[in-house]
């Protein structure tokens, strides 16, 4: 029986790199706009990316935009593969 990966298998981390996976491994998502989509608080939406950092799934690059603070996040190739491997393993799991 397959395992689920427990980073991504958290619902509110399992949205999150879905949507960066869709977004694509050379583009990266402003963290407000994630946020809206995901219609997470900033603070929740902070944790859950902080847990796929760690994992190298995500990366978080702080830049400055004039005289204000942005935050890009995208997903990397461990990051994809791993998404990959959790949709294979979750069909399996479902029988199909």
């Amino acid at each position: 029986m397959p395992e689920l990966d427990p980073v991504i298998h958290a619902e509110s981390r399992l949205r999150t790199i879905t949507v960066l996976n869709q977004v694509g491994e050379r583009d990266k998502i402003a963290f407000t706009k994630l946020r809206k989509i995901l219609e997470m608080t900033a603070g929740n939406l902070s944790t859950h990316l902080r847990k796929l950092e760690e994992a190298g799934y995500i990366e978080v690059t702080k830049t400055i935009e004039g005289r204000t603070p942005a935050t890009y996040v995208g997903i990397t190739p461990k990051g994809r593969a791993a998404y990959a491997a959790y949709r294979d393993a979750l069909k399996e799991l479902l029988g199909g």
